[in-house]
């Protein structure tokens, strides 16, 4: 009886789980799990810690999943940043909330105009008219008080 050995070998292009890339803090990688461009912040037991671009919370990335980030994906992180913190159209900063009324500036003439329509939309149940006098008075504010 002759025994066979397996005399199989591995290619010499295969590789053991690539390591993670060579990192100092500011280094901007992708997230391949997450699909997500983050800032290295340090190494956190196994894993490497990732911040978001323009600041956020940090996560945890397994260091075999990560690699330097393209200028494509990088742009993109920079470009999200910017518009969170700003909003799309330059108006929105931090706090801003869409959901809430505007509040009339005291003493403006438009405003207090503008507040009236809409106290009478609210008692007519028009909430179209509502929403309208919102856009309005935001409007306004962005244009004479600088809201």
């Amino acid at each position: 009886m002759t025994t066979q050995r397996n005399t199989e070998t591995t290619p010499a292009t295969a590789t053991p789980e690539a390591p993670a890339p060579a990192t100092v803090p500011g280094t901007v990688l992708c997230d391949l799990e997450k699909r997500m461009a983050g800032e290295y912040q340090a190494k956190a037991g196994p894993y490497v810690l990732l911040r978001p671009i323009g600041g956020g919370r940090e996560w945890e990335a397994d260091p075999t999943a990560v690699r330097p980030a393209t200028p494509a994906e990088r742009l993109s992180a920079e470009v999200k940043a910017v518009n969170d913190r700003t909003g799309r159209d330059g108006v929105r900063g931090p706090g801003y909330d869409m959901t809430r009324a505007p509040v009339p500036v005291p003493g403006c003439g438009e405003c207090a105009e503008l507040d009236a329509q809409r106290a009478l939309a609210r008692v007519e149940f028009d909430y179209s008219a509502v929403s309208d006098a919102n856009v309005l008075m935001r409007r306004h504010q962005r244009k004479d008080h600088c809201a």
